[in-house]
């Protein structure tokens, strides 16, 4: 069996320790899975320090929700010295996937979020945190999760969050999310987000809690016109979702002059003229890309050119690995802190597994490993041994530094998503 790599902060011990607990927190994902554990983990530890996570087997994955009473438990076992990050539906329903179709009433998975109102009432740390509103046409009972989601509101209402966002999953032509969005937002209060988005609110809320001074941004597209479009799993516009998460991560969206950070959005176009665009851009000053041409699809061209220009190292931030939402929230909220200044190694460190997982895995492994095994047999030790194998080939991976893979595995049974370890040399 391969076994399963841990999570990864590459850094060294003495950089560590010179870096001290400028950024303990605590983290609750959403469930098990890397893009909403292990990346989000990563982001929040560029500001120094470990954050605590709870392991993989605490949390739910597509089969199981998290048991409540198990992250309870370790939730108050963890040192009270900095924030709380949580995702709400872990400990509600236990996990995004059971936030659809659980048979919890209102008031049981109320029950099971109090153990969040006294860790702050106990610790007397800020917590950041979000809820979802769950998709269409999986949801089972959507105004039970409406009734919790009120509920939360009146929580930040009287203090018990210092954020909350409520934001809603994959919503498809007729889904019902982005009107229940509209109508909850009317009466939020100013403490209260609503925008469509799940994965990737976990690495922003990092970013919130970790980076408190608001920054500026200016956004860029491979295809101004076609970033007015409306975009697929969000119902609004690309232009629109980037604003939403840039405000979401702590920036203030600028049209011209001086910015502390542009975000470039590989929307489409001529992939090899964008590579020169955003290296272009990129000597002008600190720049993020979110590549969202496609769904869970890095753009080799795009990409394999922007190395030749040997401008992947030089990045505050690259994603490609979701819907655009991932991506643009993802990119920023790791773009925020790295502003603030973070160790060289582990940026350097978190760039290659951006790189390794959101390009080599989503353009070239997935698709390797689909034409070898049905989807089904993905969940075998064989699957396992055949991934590693088709990746090794290529690696090693040269950001800043040069990486190796050390391992590799379908954490859920499925080709949707990988973990892997990279080993610098």
């Amino acid at each position: 069996m391969v076994p399963r790599p841990s999570l990864l902060l590459p850094c060294a011990l003495l950089t560590c320790a010179l870096l001290g607990t400028a950024g303990a927190q605590t983290l609750l994902p959403l469930d098990s899975r890397p893009a909403t554990r292990v990346l989000p983990a990563l982001i929040a530890g560029l500001s120094g320090g470990t954050p605590a996570v709870p392991p993989a087997d605490l949390l739910g994955n597509a089969q199981r929700g998290a048991d409540p009473a198990a992250l309870a438990a370790w939730l108050n076992a963890q040192p009270a010295s900095g924030p709380l990050i949580a995702a709400l539906d872990a400990l509600a329903y236990g996990g995004l996937v059971q936030s659809r179709t659980s048979p919890l009433s209102a008031g049981e998975a109320l029950a099971r979020l109090a153990p969040l109102r006294a860790w702050g009432q106990r610790t007397g740390q800020p917590i950041y945190a979000f809820i979802t509103l769950p998709r269409e046409p999986d949801a089972t009972d959507r105004e039970r999760n409406l009734e919790v989601v009120r509920a939360m509101i009146g929580w930040a209402r009287e203090g018990v969050f210092r954020e909350l966002h409520v934001t809603w999953d994959d919503a498809l032509p007729g889904s019902p999310a982005p009107q229940e969005g509209a109508t909850l937002a009317k009466d939020a209060p100013a403490n209260v987000r609503v925008y469509p988005g799940a994965d990737e609110v976990l690495s922003m809320l990092a970013a919130r809690a970790l980076s408190a001074r608001e920054r500026t941004l200016r956004v860029e597209y491979s295809d101004p016109q076609a970033a007015k479009a409306v975009i697929r799993y969000e119902g609004i516009s690309l232009e629109q979702s980037a604003a939403n998460h840039a405000q979401a991560s702590g920036f203030r969206v600028v049209q011209r002059g001086p910015a502390d950070l542009t975000l470039y959005v590989f929307n489409g176009g001529n992939p090899r003229w964008a590579a020169v665009q955003a290296s272009s851009l990129l000597r002008a000053g600190p720049l993020a890309v979110a590549d969202v041409e496609k769904v869970n699809l890095g753009n080799p061209r795009f990409w394999a050119d922007l190395s030749t220009l040997r401008q992947t190292a030089n990045l505050s931030a690259l994603a490609a690995w979701g819907t655009p939402g991932n991506n643009l929230g993802s990119a920023l909220a790791h773009a925020k802190l790295a502003l603030d200044g973070v160790s060289p190694q582990r940026q350097d460190a978190l760039l290659a597994r951006e790189y390794a997982n959101d390009v080599i895995y989503s353009a070239s492994v997935r698709a390797l490993l689909r034409r070898q095994l049905p989807e089904s047999a993905l969940g075998s030790p064989d699957a396992q041994a055949q991934l590693l194998q088709l990746a090794k080939e290529f690696f090693p991976l040269r950001i800043g530094n040069e990486y190796s893979l050390k391992g590799a595995f379908l954490p859920w049974g499925r080709s949707f998503e990988w973990d892997f370890n990279l080993q610098p040399k």
